[in-house]
């Protein structure tokens, strides 16, 4: 069993990481989680400023948070705009050399062009005479030459536009590419408005509403985690700040080294009319134009990621900010469950100097005693639980069903704590009281709140000596069930002893000594038990409540079996035996008293 209880946890331990393992891909909407930088592969333009700020937008919680996220969302979204239009302009300024069939789409794509004009310009000739035309009962005009020449425009852009598509997969030429992942990207934007300032909590309302030490813990370990994501998203940004002023100085370089292509052209050209020289040169500038383009788009994305490295690094202050305030709260939790264990304690203290100076009774005391600690502990640990958790807000349906249910299970325990009062009333039992439970008969030695202890004797007309035995049992059987005490208010109890008489003449006289005797012995502590049967009767006339000891005679083959049963205290039932078979033992041996001694006892 014990190796069971360590493998079962440890085979869970191992099945949950595996599951973790397998499952670790759930986070891959946070690119900066997986520890990657640059393009995500499968996509042309980084789009991971975006995902990033949108995956930790949710994660705001107070008003400061919110307008941080908004402002890392808007400059996210205008950083991944400004890579779009780079990688645009980057794809236009080294356009690819064409080369066979290459070239022939270029030709192709070319010519359909110059098609596509001049379609668009045969349906707005058409369009210019079909309105000069009356119209018709609908108030349009019908006209088969500009369906046709509208027909034929849209079959030559389609053309067009797949020719357009295999030239650009043909030629290496990355521009579509591009445009089709901008148009991916515009048509899943979601658009988020401005959202009311009033829509969340400042941060430290937001901090104050945890107003129990569980959901304080609880924020603090999900500060936790927002901190650890916020830092990884700010060293993220700042990675991207670094790569891009690694492309700022290249973009630089050939910055310059167009710039000096183009005034070596313009001093290579001697003669302005040559026209291959103009158009170098034009070309040139063209290049240095693109170029100038990029560096200043290469300028806004860096300002852009140092701003948006600078919101996250607003965000993480104010998470530590609540983080702080959330930590204080806990430490004043924690300091209340210390101050309320401590005025346990001290009331403790206080309730046990005052009993202990208290003249009651010893065993009445040892009662109040326990119910004063119980009753301490009981409210301390309500009063710890509201702290933990606060007041209850469970519906009265759920609060029901869970007290219905705790009531099945535990209903021999609920029993038991019943029973504990009902073993601590009046009529109850006390520590050291001679009590037979469940035909088991013992001194009781414990009375807990739910069990009862008993150290085991034998039975009471005969020995009653311990047998060393401890035996519990649930309290539950001063309810539904029953016990004998044999320690009522006087302690009295029925003891017996019994003789053999030697049968002859003077057997019945010896027997009728014998009795006197026992009355004599027994005759002040028979009646004071009978008062005290009647007084807990509350009643006085009741016949039944006799203390008269009675005599049994039985026939045995050596004589006469004599039984005598007599009333005693419990705790005197030893020594009053002893004395009456001391007294018995006297007149079996005295003859010259047998004959005296009833006739005493007649007179």
């Amino acid at each position: 069993m014990r190796k069971l209880l360590i493998a079962v946890p440890a085979a869970a331990l191992v099945v949950l990481l595996v599951a973790s393992y397998l499952t670790r891909g759930a986070m891959a909407n946070l690119p900066f989680l997986r520890g990657t930088h640059g393009t995500p592969a499968g996509t042309l333009v980084d789009q991971r400023p975006w995902q990033t700020a949108q995956a930790l937008a949710p994660l705001a919680v107070s008003v400061e948070e919110k307008r941080l996220a908004r402002n890392a969302e808007r400059l996210a979204d205008h950083e991944v705009d400004q890579a779009f239009a780079q990688a645009l302009r980057m794809a236009a300024l080294e356009p690819p050399v064409l080369k066979g069939d290459a070239l022939a789409l270029s030709q192709k794509v070319t010519a359909l062009k110059e098609t596509v004009k001049e379609d668009q310009a045969a349906v707005d000739r058409v369009s210019a005479a079909t309105a000069k035309l009356p119209k018709g009962p609908d108030g349009t005009v019908q006209s088969d030459e500009l369906d046709v020449a509208k027909a034929q425009l849209t079959l030559d852009s389609d053309e067009l536009a797949d020719a357009t598509d295999d030239l650009a997969r043909v030629s290496g030429d990355k521009r579509g590419a591009i445009q089709q992942e901008l148009t991916t990207r515009e048509a899943s934007m979601k658009k988020f408005d401005e959202q009311m300032d009033s829509a969340a909590p400042t941060a430290v309302a937001s901090a104050k509403q945890h107003g129990t030490l569980y959901t304080r813990l609880k924020s603090w370990f999900d500060q936790r985690s927002r901190m650890d994501l916020i830092s990884q998203a700010k060293a993220e940004a700042d990675a991207d700040v670094v790569a891009l002023t690694a492309q700022h100085a290249e973009i630089e370089k050939k910055a310059s080294a167009a710039e000096a292509g183009v005034g070596s052209a313009s001093t290579d050209t001697g003669t302005p009319a040559d026209s291959d020289a103009v158009r170098g040169r034009v070309a040139q500038m063209g290049k240095m134009h693109a170029i100038a383009q990029i560096h200043s788009i290469l300028d806004d994305r860096l300002q852009t990621q140092q701003q948006l490295s600078g919101v996250y690094e607003q965000w993480l202050a104010q998470v530590q900010l609540q983080h702080s305030i959330i930590t204080h709260l806990l430490f004043q939790s924690f300091a209340l469950i210390a101050f309320l264990l401590l005025c346990a304690s001290l009331l403790g203290a206080f309730v046990r100097m005052m009993l202990d100076r208290s003249k009651m009774e010893q065993r009445s005391l040892h009662t109040l005693r326990t119910i004063a600690h119980l009753a301490i502990q009981f409210v301390t640990l309500l009063l710890v639980l509201l702290v933990i958790f606060g007041p209850p807000s469970q519906t009265p349906t759920i609060l029901g069903l869970a007290t219905a249910g705790l009531t099945v299970v535990f209903q021999d325990f609920i029993l038991a704590f019943f029973g504990w009062f009902v073993l601590m009333g009046r009529n109850g039992i006390r520590l050291g009281d001679w009590v037979e439970i469940n035909g088991v008969a013992g001194e009781v030695i414990e009375i807990g709140l739910f069990r009862t202890s008993l150290l085991e004797t034998g039975n009471w007309s005969a020995q009653g000596h311990p047998t060393g035995r401890r035996v519990t049992f649930l309290n539950k059987y001063a309810i539904s069930g029953q016990f004998l005490n044999f320690s009522t208010t006087g302690q009295w109890m029925w003891d017996e002893i019994s003789l053999n008489v030697p049968t002859g003449e003077d057997t019945f006289k010896m027997i009728d000594a014998i009795q006197d005797v026992v009355l004599k012995e027994t005759r002040e502590g028979g009646k004071e038990a009978e008062r005290e049967w009647q007084r807990a009767a509350k009643q006085s006339n009741l016949s039944l409540f006799s203390a008269t000891p009675s005599v049994e005679m039985r026939p045995a083959g050596s004589g006469i079996d004599i039984l005598v049963r007599y009333v005693t205290r419990a705790g005197d039932r030893f020594e009053m035996r002893n004395r009456l078979y001391q007294s018995v033992i006297n007149l079996l041996h005295k003859p010259e008293e047998k004959n005296a001694l009833p006739s005493e006892s007649k007179s």
